[in-house]
This record gives structure tokens, C-alpha cells and sequence, in this order.
């Protein structure tokens, strides 16, 4: 970002239709078949654990953080992280990234886990998932499965499958 100020902003209430018109214009309308995106059908996203990153006022960025469970245990999905297409390659996502990794840790989240490219998220500490010991419902790639221990040794014993945290429902009723 030479020339460019870049700002990195908790996400608001305001930015919902900005935000969704960018995962449309970067995901398309295959997003909605995906299984993160099956988990989002019965919980929102944390405000305060997701951000928008803009240059100016044009909004250039955005990560979301949900609450999950793997089992029993408490965790967040990261997704969707997204930088629009001319922005990329300028450290927009990592920054996302870091930010709302650490502002996570800060609020005594332990684990985040996604469905993503290991060599991409390993540069922000997120390891493959062994083979067995955490599943996702519905269609995903377990080798693209990550996690990352915001406290060391956090996912030490930790299995099951990955689904909402019922705790955030929209609907009690489920």
C-alpha cells in the first residue's frame, strides 16, 4: 500500500449491503452451495470480530468471523475473506487477517478453523486438520480444512464436526 492509505474498520450493521455486493462480485452465486455458507443460514457473524478495509471510503475488503462449535468446543469459521480483484496482491487480506485473528485472542476466543489454502493462511499460523479428527457437514475438501490456535494447545483433543454455535442462533426454535 505505497501510495494508499489503507483503514481497517469493525465491520457495522451499515456495511451489510456493501459487504454482500462485494462477496458477490468475488464469489458469484455458487457461494450459497458451499458449506461455510450452509452454516451461515442459522448464525450471524460476530460485528465486533469482523472487519472492512477501505482506501478513502471505497471498500476494498472484508472478513467475517461466525461462531461454531467442533464438538463441544467453542470456536470461530473465518470466511469470507475477500479483497476486490484490483486490490489484490497488496497486503489488503493479511491485514484483515491480523486484525481480526488478534482482536479474536484479545476477546478469549481460543480456536478459529476454515475451509481454505493452507500455503496462503499458514503465513498467519493456520495448520491442516488431520485426516479424521474434524469433519464439516456437507460438501468440502477435508484436506483444505485449517486451524489456528490463538492460545497454544487450544485444539489439543478437540473433535467432532464443525457446526453452528447454537448459543447465536437467529431462530431459538432451530
Amino acid at each position: 500500500m505505497s501510495d494508499l492509505s489503507l483503514t481497517i474498520l469493525t465491520e457495522t450493521a451499515n456495511d451489510a449491503q456493501a459487504v454482500e455486493r462485494l462477496h458477490e462480485r468475488t464469489f458469484g452465486p455458487g457461494r450459497f452451495v458451499l458449506s461455510a455458507y450452509r452454516l451461515r443460514e442459522h448464525v450471524d457473524h460476530l460485528l465486533e470480530l469482523s472487519f472492512t478495509a477501505r482506501i478513502g471510503t471505497l471498500l476494498v475488503g472484508s472478513v467475517r468471523l461466525l461462531p461454531v462449535c467442533i464438538g463441544d468446543t467453542p470456536a470461530l469459521l473465518l470466511g469470507p475473506l475477500t479483497v476486490e480483484p484490483p486490490f489484490r496482491g497488496r497486503g489488503i487480506g493479511r491485514a484483515l487477517l491480523v486484525r481480526a485473528l488478534g482482536d479474536a485472542k484479545a476477546g478469549g476466543h481460543r480456536l478459529v478453523v476454515l475451509v481454505g489454502d493452507e500455503p496462503y493462511y499458514g503465513r498467519v499460523g493456520f495448520k491442516v486438520i488431520p485426516k479424521g479428527q474434524v469433519d464439516m457437514p456437507g460438501p468440502v475438501d477435508r484436506a483444505r480444512l485449517l486451524v489456528c490456535e490463538l492460545v497454544p494447545g487450544a485444539f489439543e483433543g478437540v473433535s467432532g464436526m464443525i457446526r453452528p454455535d447454537w448459543r447465536f442462533a437467529r431462530d431459538a426454535a432451530r
